[in-house]
Formats: structure tokens, sequence, C-alpha cells
């Protein structure tokens, strides 16, 4: 089959496969010459070819008959190869039919469609392809982008106030001020294409590029606001058109009219209509409007030409009526297109005018250029009415940038040209004066001008009553806020409720009827879209990540920065206080979102910010050691219990609380991690739910941290891979955090002692420092408060690291009301008072306050022996005796049978019974003393032993045991070969 087959057959199955057509593989294709000298006849795949030939039916493209069989049985066809069979099969070491899979092709596209098994589960996947859904009305790049666009920018403002701004800013301010508000608009076109054309688009318009560029909640909020824009925008131009109508035909109104009295140079009698009349006559046309785009993209379409084709018309009138007009033809003021008025309207005529816009000395309002663009910045907007209605267009990364360039030039050199054309036409006191001066010199009569007015805003209107509601279902699709869960839509379904919402609040406003207050903040919304768009492809340019691959290549970041600089110097230049109104809204839904709005993750520019900040950092850090001052603990939390849990707690509830207590004001991170015993290959999705699961516990307990689940053959051999891979240059973990096992001897679980052991001494190998919790089930939450003392046993040097625990501990609210002990231990008398002073002075330096309490050896010996605590540490000492010596009489006898050295673990050991007696004296006499001195102690630090070389692992968990015997919470604690705290600054 040859390309030409492949392209036939794409044309007879319409929705199949839209957009690039792909060549087949082929006899003489790379990727099978390649494999041409693999054995392709082996019994195990001819038979699953077999059986993968019988379960997809053959197609032949280009035969009708066949084809229509195929889609009756719903089966997939198949390419037949030009090698026969034999080059088929060598396509099964990759599991497919094809080497291009339609079913990854569809998922990149963010189809959801059910995942394929395994290959290897050697299990056949029934496809099913029913009849094809016809398809939707899609609109190309003239009715679905440059129409919208050209209605939405083409308004009121042009008709009535443009003639007035060029008299009052002069021709060459008024030419500034178009290309200023012109540049801004077309910035943010050029970012928008470029966004555009990076991807398949959905529907959602500048709220899809926006949220899929700097996250959901700048998305959403943005996106509503927006969307409230354009709402009330579309109510603006129905008072727009209702009021020029009533204008053009007073007796239609129903009221009497508003007469209003301005002083210029004579009274004059300025008449309005009535607002209940705007009232009525607004609701009427916001509900034929409603009823127009509830017909759908097809009736849009149709109606879309009746309102533009007239205002085009109109626009063709007035400029044949500005050749045509001669001095003081057809009105008084009016010169013609004439060089001496052109010089004379050059330079700005700023003045007072009353409310109304007429010249008045005693006037309260005064314009100047930052006013004007206030006023002049609506008649740019709307160049997102194209990228708003996505959903509805055939190809929407040729279409945006087309049609909206297009609109947005044609637009800007429409206004350039009538600056000088106006400029040129008539006396400035004339532009002032007649605010339709456009329907003074059109050619043949006046009426034309009222018919332009009323269908540019209507058409205005529509555009934005049909945008509005499908921006709102965008958002709802997404499920970001569950409240807006009422305006979901399915795909290619017109969205009603949301049109009826749109129409509610259009309703609302035009009710309201005196929009002055609501306008400026409509543009700020726009202005508010523009900034997001620019900000999201500056963002997007900037870091250009792998993904970042836009069609539109005239683009850069500088461009997209002045773009987003121009938004916000435009929305302060308009009303600064307005400016903060609409600032504060958003940020009140981008609040809301973030506490009420279901987490997202769209790939954002955020995140790529975040990982080549990370990168960046982690490079900056280096491979050498952090100074103490910068040391900061990562603890590498073992969740594992020795024992078992719920089979839905994947750990220790506890963990999480006392891994937070670990960082100062919750900064840091943490590594819960967890050990699978078996094959990789068999667990590895057993691996990935559980990750899954623990990560989901994670954020409920609301530590900064991240989830490791490792498949090894045994705890052991899994804990040492992760000791020495775990992290990344200097960003590894310090600090191996994990739970005493407690209940090793109660449950009889022979082989925790030599795990246990083993991990400790893989820590002291890879240099990690080390802290055993005993007690966690006792450990208290962030409400249970504490009060007493936190004892330190400061035994051995630690490099500070137990000092530093105990502070961190303080700045916790359970331990805060806690103060700090510090127990030292000294050989003679004679040195506890030099030692307690030194002490002293190295925790002043240290700027940590604690109180020091020096034990001497002889006070030790002398509490063991007629202690208080005689009886019960004794009870467990001489317990501890026995079954050592029990456990090493069966390792003699084991060995004098065998004729063997002393093994224990499957390892040889040397046994020398004085120094385990001495180990099993010593640990007696440090229990003796916690209970004394910390019994009531809210937790007690201790360092830990290092396991002795040559020990049997259960020697080491007998004195473990006796160490911690009735002490209720205690840590252990052993550091590295490093100083973690320093006295300098």
């Amino acid at each position: 089959m040859d390309n030409g087959d492949i392209e036939s057959a794409d044309e007879e199955f319409p929705g199949r496969i839209s957009g690039r057509k792909y060549r087949p593989v082929v006899a003489n294709d790379r990727a099978v010459l390649q494999m041409s000298s693999m054995d392709p006849g082996s019994s195990s795949a001819t038979a699953t070819f077999s059986n993968h030939q019988a379960s997809l039916k053959k197609i032949k493209a280009g035969t009708q008959a066949t084809v229509d069989t195929d889609l009756k049985e719903g089966s997939l066809p198949t390419h037949k190869q030009a090698n026969g069979p034999q080059g088929d099969s060598k396509l099964e070491l990759f599991g497919f039919d094809s080497l291009v899979n339609i079913l990854g092709l569809r998922s990149m596209t963010g189809e959801q469609i059910p995942a394929p098994s395994s290959p290897r589960d050697g299990e056949d996947v029934a496809i099913t392809i029913g009849q094809p859904k016809p398809a939707d009305l899609k609109l190309g790049t003239l009715m679905g982008v440059f129409v919208p666009c050209l209605q939405s920018i083409l308004g009121i403002i042009y008709y009535i106030r443009f003639s007035w701004i060029v008299g009052m800013a002069g021709i060459g301010e008024s030419l500034l001020l178009v290309s200023f508000c012109g540049l801004c608009t077309f910035l943010t076109g050029i970012s928008l294409s470029a966004i555009a054309t990076n991807g398949a688009m959905k529907g959602g318009g500048p709220y899809y590029l926006i949220g899929r560029a700097l996250g959901p909640e700048v998305g959403v909020s943005i996106g509503l606001c927006f969307f409230l824009g354009n709402a009330v925008a579309g109510a603006l131009y129905v008072l727009g058109a209702v009021e020029t109508f009533m204008k053009a035909v007073p007796a239609a109104g129903i009221f009497r009219e508003t007469i209003t009295n301005v002083n210029v140079t004579a009274v004059e009698r300025v008449e309005s209509p009535s607002l209940h009349d705007l009232q009525i006559y607004g609701i009427v046309v916001t509900i034929v409007l409603c009823f127009i785009v509830f017909g759908g993209v097809r009736m849009i379409n149709r109606v879309a030409p009746a309102f533009l084709v007239p205002v085009l018309f109109s626009l063709f009138c007035i400029f044949i009526g500005i050749f045509l007009a001669r001095k003081d033809k057809p009105a008084l003021g009016v010169t013609g297109l004439s060089l001496e008025t052109f010089k004379e309207n050059w330079s700005p005529g700023y003045q007072n005018t009353n409310d109304a816009g007429v010249p008045d000395p005693e006037g309260s309002v005064y314009w100047n250029f930052n006013a004007l663009v206030g006023l002049f910045f609506p008649a740019v907007t709307g160049i997102m009415a194209g990228s708003n209605r996505s959903a509805s267009l055939k190809d929407t990364q040729r279409s945006i940038p087309v049609g909206t360039l297009a609109a947005t030039l044609t637009t800007t050199v429409l206004y350039l040209v009538s600056v000088l054309l106006f400029g040129a036409l008539a006396t400035r006191k004339k532009l002032l004066a007649d605010r339709l001066l456009t329907a003074t010199v059109a050619w043949p009569f006046p009426a034309i001008i009222y018919i332009g007015i009323i269908l540019s805003t209507l058409g205005a209107a529509l555009q934005s009553l049909t945008g509005a509601p499908r921006l709102l279902a965008a958002i709802a699709n997404d499920d970001i806020l569950p409240i807006l869960n009422y305006f979901k839509v399915a795909d290619g379904s017109e969205p009603h409720i949301a049109t009826l919402f749109t129409a509610f609040i259009c309703i609302g406003c035009v009710v309201i009827g005196n929009l002055d207050l609501i306008t400026p903040t409509v543009t700020m919304f726009f202005l508010l879209c523009y900034a997001g768009v620019n900000l999201s492809c500056f963002l997007l340019d900037l870091l250009d990540a792998p993904s970042w691959r836009p069609r539109w290549k005239f683009h850069h970041w500088s461009l997209s920065l002045l773009g987003a600089s121009l938004s916000i110097v435009i929305m302060f230049l308009i009303s600064w206080s307005f400016t903060i109104v609409s600032l504060a809204l958003a940020s009140l839904i981008y609040y809301y979102v973030s506490i009420k709005g279901k987490a997202g993750d769209w790939g954002d520019g955020f995140k790529s910010a975040y990982f080549q900040l990370a990168l960046r950092s982690l490079r900056s850090l280096g491979a050498n050691q952090v100074h103490p001052k910068n040391w900061y603990p990562i603890p590498l939390v073992f969740c594992r219990p020795w024992g078992k849990l719920p089979e839905n707690v994947p750990c220790h509830p506890k963990l999480a609380d006392f891994a937070n207590c670990m960082k100062k004001k919750g900064r840091g991170m943490s590594i819960f991690f967890s050990i699978l015993d078996g094959d990789y290959h068999e667990l590895a999705e057993d691996a990935k739910a559980a990750c899954k699961q623990l990560g989901t516990y994670i954020d409920y307990k609301r530590c900064e941290g991240v989830a490791e689940i490792v498949v090894a053959p045994n705890m052991s051999e899994g804990f040492r891979g992760i000791v020495q891979t775990m992290g990344l240059g200097n960003l590894k973990p310090n600090i191996v955090v994990m739970r005493y096992p407690e209940i090793w001897r109660r449950e009889n679980l022979t082989e925790i002692p030599a795990t246990f052991v083993g991990i400790i001494n893989d820590c002291i190998v890879a240099n990690k420092a080390v802290v055993i919790v005993k007690g966690l089930d006792e450990w208290p939450n962030e409400y249970q408060r504490q009060y007493g003392t936190i004892d330190l046993y400061w035994i051995v040097r630690d490099g500070g690291l137990m000092l530093l625990l105990s502070q961190l501990l303080l700045t916790k609210e359970s331990f805060e009301s806690c103060k700090i002990q510090v127990f030292c231990i000294a050989e003679e008398d004679s040195d506890a008072e030099g030692l307690k002073a030194d002490v002293k002075k190295f925790l002043y330096d240290l700027r940590m306050q604690a109180e020091v309490i020096v034990i001497t050896m002889k006070s030790w010996d002398a509490q063991v022996e007629s202690g208080s605590q005689q009886d019960e540490s004794l009870d467990a000492f001489t317990a501890a005796q026995h079954r050592i010596t029990r456990y090493l009489s069966e390792m003699k006898e084991a060995s004098e049978r065998e004729g063997t050295p002393l093994m224990a673990d499957g390892k040889a050991v040397v046994v020398n019974e004085q120094q385990v007696e001495k180990f099993l004296y010593t640990t007696l006499k440090l229990n003796s003393t916690i209970l004394r001195y910390s019994r009531m102690a809210a937790v007690v630090l201790v360092s830990l032993p290092p396991p002795p070389v040559n020990h049997p692992a259960y020697f080491y968990m007998e004195y473990m045991d006796l160490l911690v015997e009735n002490v209720q919470r205690l840590l252990m604690v052993r550091g590295y070969r490093r100083d973690v705290v320093t006295l300098f600054t």
C-alpha cells in the first residue's frame, strides 16, 4: 500500500484520524531493514501473529464495500505490508500492528481513552469503531476569527467620539494615541498567536492559554474576570444601540425624554432618552440576541454578516462623504479636505468640558492624554472574540494568528487614516461640538450612520453573548471549581445554561441603565486578560522548555514583556482606583480557587520555572559540603514499620508529626520511603500505587516532603540502595529517621536485630546521621502542648546535632513551654566544675539557653549500687544477662556440632564475654541515670552507641532494650563526621 492509498483510506474514514497523515511501515523501511538479521520465524512469534491477525479484520483500502462491512463489524483496519506476513511479524517485537500507534496519537491530544494492556500480558486488545459521528460545523479563519474580532473592535466609539478625540488631542497626539493603544493589542495578538500555535487548543480561548501557561489558579481568576467583562460589555453595547435608536427615532419612546440645559455660548437644550425606555428596549434586544445565540454556531454565522455588511457599507459612505465634502457643505464648520485645516488641527487643544463633553470654560472635566486613553481604548478591545470560540474552529493554529492580527491591523489602519481625514475635514470647534460628525458628512444621507451605529453595537453585543458563555463553560469543564459544575457541557454541545446565566447578567446591567461606574472596570478586565496573555508568552518564551515549539515564529519574550507592561500602564492611566478594584477582585478569585478549587497539574510555566530554578540552585550548591550556617536537616524517614499497620495506612501516623518537629517554621524537605520485598517486574505497579498513597498521606499531614517506594529482594538490600543513591548533589538526605522496634521480642520477630543493626551500620558507612525514636505512639501532635524539660545526655561528640534538634523542638508549639537540660559525664569530681563552665560557655556562644548538669563517674556507680531505680533497672539487667547467656550457649553448641567458628546471622562473630558484660553494665548505668533525672521529661535525647564490631546483632538489641527500658519518650541520636552548628556569624 503506498502513500496515496493511505490518504484515500483516510478520506473514506472521516473523523478517525484528523490532522497529519502518517505513512505506514513497509518492507524497505529503515526500522525493518535494521532488524532483518533477527530470526522472524520462531514458533511463538508465528502463533502470536496468527492470533493477532484473527482478532483484527483486514481491510483493503479503496474498496467501499469492504469498508462498510468492517465498519459494521467494528474492526480496525490493518495495513498489509509488501513482504507479507514475514514483514508484519518483524513488528511483533514492538507489540503493535504498526509503528505508529493510533491510540498513542490520540492520547497526546488530550482525549480520554482506556489504557492498553501491557504487551507482556499476551492479551488481544479489541478496538471497536462504530459509525462515524457527523462532525459539527467548524469555522474557518474569516467567519471564525476575523469577522468576530472586526465586529467586536468596531463599535460606537468610532462613530460618536472619534472625531471629538481628534479635535481634543489634535492630529499629532491622536496618531500617538491610536498607535499606543494599537501597539498594546498588536503585541497581545503576537503573544496570543505564539501560545495558540504551540499545540492543540480546546475551548476557552484566552482562559485556556493563560491557565495552561500560568496555572489553574491564575487562569480561573483572569478567566472569570474576562467572562464578567464580556457579559457586562454586552450590556454596554445593547444600551449603546438602544440609545442611538431612540435618538434617531424619538417617536419610538414610551416615556418622556430627559431635557438638560447646557450653557456653552448660549443656553442649549440637550435631550436624552428616558431611562425606562432604555431598560425596556434593552431587555427586548438582549432576549432577541440570546435566541440567536441559542441557535448555535450555524445561526450566528448566518446573522453575523447581516450585522457586519451594513457596518462596512456605512464606513464606505463616511469616506465617500469626506471626499465629497466642501467648505460649509454639508454643514457649517466643515472645510472639506484642507491642508490649512490639517495644520490648525495638528496640535492638541485640551480644555475643560461639562459632563456631556461639550466645551465649557467652567466645566468640571479637564481632558488630557491620559484621560483620552481611557476613553479611546475600548475602541481597540475585542481581539479575543475569535479565540473565545476556539472550540468551534477548524484549525486554531492557523485561524487565530491570521484572523486576530488581520483584524487588529485592519482596524488600526482604519483609525490612523480616519485621524488624518477627520483632522483635515473640519475646524476644531466643529469637531468638538458635533458628536455625530460621521453622520453629518455621510453620503448620501445621515440615516445610514445611525443604521451603522446600531448594527455595529448589536454585532459587538452578539459576539460578547457568544464568547462569554463558551468561556464560562470551558472553565466549568476543567472541573477546578465545583460551584461551576452547573455550566458543564459535552464536547460539541452548545452552552445553554451558561448562555442563560450570561443573559441574566447582561439584563441586570441593562436594568441598571447607568453604567458609567462599571464601564472602566470592564476595560480593566480586558486589559487584565491582555496582561495575562503577554505574561504567559513571556514566561514560556523565556524558559524555552523543550515543549515550547510554536509554529508562529514572529515572537520574542521582550515583545511579550513590553505588551504586558503597556497593559498595566494603560490600566493605571485610565484609573488607578478601578485598577486596584479589578486587581483586588482577581486576587479574591485566585484566593478562593486556591482554597476551594481542585488541584490540577497542567504543566504550566510556573512549574517549569520552579524546575529550572531548582536545577540552577542545585548546580550552584556544588559538590562541596554545606557550611554549618546553611545546614538544614533533610530527614530520610523510614516508613516501614517493625510490625504491621492497617492496609489503608501507609506510614505510622506520628512519623510525619516528628518529621515536622525537625524543621524550623516548616522550612525544609522530608523524604518518606518504604521498601517492598519482591521482584521489581512483578511489583512495579504495586509500588506506584503505594507511592501515590504515601504521597496522599504526606499531604494530609501537611508535611513538606516527597514519597518514594523501592522494590528490593529484602529490606537490607533496599535500604542500602536508597542510602547510596537518594538525592542529587548537596541536596541529599543527611539524617535517617526510623522507629525503634519495640515489639521485636514480644512478637518474636527474630529477623529484626540483624536488619536493625545492618541499617545503622549502613548509615555509618554512608556518613548519615541517625535518629531513632522510641515511644513514637506517644509523640505529641501540634495541638498537644508539653511541659517539663527536654533533657540531653551528651556523651560523645556529634557535631552539635543533638543540641540543634533540641532547639528545633522548642520552635514548635508542642514544646515551646519546655526548658533544655544538658547532662554531661566527667571522669573525676575535680573535673566537674571545669567541664560545666566550658559547656556553659559553648552553649552561650551558640546562642542556646540551657541548664548544664554534670554527673561524675563515681556518683554514677554509686547511683547504680544504691539508687532508687535499682529494682526495675537491675531486673531488666538480670533478664538481659540470662538471655545473652542462653543465646551464647546455643551458638557454641551449634559451632561444636557443625565444626565451624561461632556464627550469628550467617556471619562469623567474635564474642568477648567480659566486653559484653561491660557493655551491659554501662547501659544499665545510663538507663538508671535517665530514670533518676529525667523521669518527668517531655523528651530525652541520648547519644546512640554504634554496634560493636563482630558482635551478634542480638546482643546489640539487648543493649538497646536495656537503654530504653521504662523511658517513655526517647530519641537516640548519632551525628556524622561534620559540624551542623557554628560559633561564628
